[in-house]
């Protein structure tokens, strides 16, 4: 007679982390508890998103089974403590940068690896930065960065930032204004974007520049993305491909930029081309 041994799977919401930058970190951690080591898998929103965003929490349960699973907010990406979801901070939104994102991934690496809470739950030498959007070229350039890092993972991830750094209405307005707003389709917010952004990239240009950071790199990166994506259009895919050594590039057909998620996500399966994307993560990754 054979038995079963259910092992439930841990969710470990809204952990509090200090950053680097005076506002907390807010950080999801999934994972089955086994007390044996495991990959780390650390996955980073992207812009106008936050760690709860559609079907994510799902995305991390999938991955949970087979890995330690840590999702979470960036520290200025316009939610609080008390409210996570969407963006009730707009003043931090607009003093959010690329090098405030770098950071708080860094600090979010370095607290996973120091707690003792997760010691043994851990494979320190298994670490895998997954990116989403925006998120995709941060995670480009901290694996670069980071020797800890082993896979590099983007799922619709931009391949320049260059492009996205001086946007609609002209730099000597938006410097003399010294702030420029983005509607928010979905929650129907002004966005603000303070002048302080630009500055930001460029006194950091070489550090933010994707493309460098991909030649660069010495670890396999999987990229993913969806035919039908008009936020980020395929040839930033095909360009993240023809810059690394080490890549391999995923079309999935018909997908779009999230993979048939929307916010909210009421259903408790994946969309089928997130689940796709999952799917392609896993393989890569030899799971």
């Amino acid at each position: 007679m054979s038995f079963f041994i259910f092992i439930p799977m841990e969710k470990i919401k809204n952990r509090i982390l200090e950053g680097k930058h005076q506002k907390p970190i807010l950080t999801d951690v999934f994972f089955t508890k086994t007390n044996e080591p495991k990959p780390v898998i650390v996955f980073c929103h992207g812009y106008k998103g936050f760690k709860d965003w559609g079907a994510w929490d799902l995305m991390a349960e999938a991955f949970a089974k087979e890995a330690f699973f840590v999702k979470f907010n960036f520290s200025h990406n316009g939610g609080t403590i008390n409210q996570p979801i969407d963006f009730p901070d707009l003043e931090a939104f607009g003093n959010n940068n690329y090098s405030k994102e770098l950071d708080d991934l860094e600090s979010v690496i370095d607290w996973v690896f120091q707690n003792e809470e997760f010691a043994r739950e851990i494979n320190s030498d298994s670490i895998t930065l997954i990116g989403h959007s925006r998120g995709g070229g941060i995670v480009c350039i901290k694996a670069e960065e980071d020797t800890r890092i082993r896979n590099v993972i983007t799922l619709g991830g931009v391949s320049n930032f260059g492009e996205r750094s001086s946007t609609v209405g002209g730099l000597e307005q938006w410097k003399k204004d010294g702030v420029k707003y983005v509607l928010n389709g979905r929650t129907k917010q002004q966005m603000p974007h303070f002048y302080q952004f630009y500055e930001d990239f460029k006194a950091n240009e070489e550090r933010f520049t994707i493309k460098r950071a991909v030649e660069n790199l010495s670890i396999p990166l999987c990229i993913i993305h969806g035919s039908s994506d008009i936020s980020i259009l395929i040839n930033e895919a095909e360009n993240l491909h023809k810059w690394s050594s080490q890549s391999e590039l995923h079309i999935i057909d018909e997908a779009d930029h999230v993979f048939g998620a929307k916010h909210p996500w009421e259903n408790r399966e994946l969309p089928a081309h997130l689940d796709d994307a999952i799917t392609i993560c896993k393989s890569f990754l030899g799971n």
